[in-house]
């Protein structure tokens, strides 16, 4: 073979060699790309994500009623009695109703169709069950913030809270005593179903009456042997249509709220803790 043969393989061989470099180099340089783009849009979802969380539970949400209305842009902190927004809260109201248009005012409206996504309310307190919504299959690549929250579950169905000062017609020490009244009219009972909720570590050691303004006879002291005490039968109205009713109990700030359910209310949830601001765990979760 001759000199420009020779060369002529070389000059191929030294081709093949910086084709397969060029290849090598591209492929990396891909690689890397596709890495930091990946990089890039985890970072950009954790950064929403934690973005969306803090104005989840910060805000009550726009217009006001918009978990009656179905649409608007979601918040799900409580607002108190006061009319005034409790920081760091859920209430969990508008986080059932958020569950029923979860894909529109979430995934679609928050984050804009890129992502799946899940929320759960923790309770802390183990008497009081978890409540997940969202989507249910999950990827291994998930991102989750978790916040520690205040979470109200039935607090809209009390009356009264005997923990609060209240008011008398037994003229009562309330340094001694707990006591609160409330209006009803007998058309409530059809709808309606009264109790008064114990925390349980109090339901032995309390005494109560219920009575009216409008005084039959003399009421005494009956043992609360139970963590919930039915009141639409201790209700008098006599030749009524409604009754100023009053509740005494024989301890100051007695852990006991008075709540008005509707009549097809879970019998489950009657309990105390449930009817009370609590602390929960808020979380979540997001995927591609």
């Amino acid at each position: 073979m001759d000199n420009t043969g020779n060369m002529t393989i070389e000059i191929t061989v030294v081709l093949l060699i910086v084709l397969l470099i060029i290849s090598v180099t591209i492929t990396s340089y891909e690689n890397i790309t596709d890495k930091l783009i990946k990089t890039q849009e985890k970072e950009n979802m954790e950064i929403l994500t934690s973005e969306i969380v803090d104005n989840l539970i910060n805000n009550p949400g726009v217009p006001e009623k918009w978990f009656e209305y179905g649409k608007g842009t979601p918040g799900l902190a409580i607002i108190n009695e006061g009319g005034e927004i409790i920081p760091n809260s859920v209430s969990y109201s508008k986080l059932i109703s958020l569950k029923e248009n979860y894909k529109k005012l979430v995934d679609d409206q928050l984050f804009k169709s890129k992502f799946h996504s899940s929320m759960e309310l923790i309770p802390q307190k183990r008497t009081i069950s978890s409540v997940k919504i969202g989507s249910n299959s999950e990827s291994n690549n998930i991102f989750s913030v978790n916040r520690l929250v205040k979470c109200d579950f039935y607090k809209k169905y009390v009356l009264k809270d005997f923990k609060n000062d209240g008011k008398c017609n037994h003229n009562h020490d309330q340094k001694y005593h707990s006591c609160n009244y409330f209006k009803i009219f007998k058309g409530n009972l059809k709808n309606s179903d009264y109790y008064l909720l114990i925390e349980d570590s109090e339901k032995y050691d309390l005494k109560y009456i219920v009575d009216t303004t409008r005084v039959v006879k003399e009421k005494y002291w009956e043992n609360a042997i139970s963590n919930k005490i039915y009141l639409n039968d201790k209700i008098n109205f006599y030749d009524d249509t409604s009754a100023i009713v009053f509740i005494h109990f024989n301890k100051p700030q007695s852990k006991v709220v008075l709540v008005s359910v509707p009549k097809n209310f879970d019998k489950n949830k009657l309990n105390y803790d449930y009817f009370i601001t609590n602390e929960c765990q808020f979380v979540l979760k997001v995927w591609y």
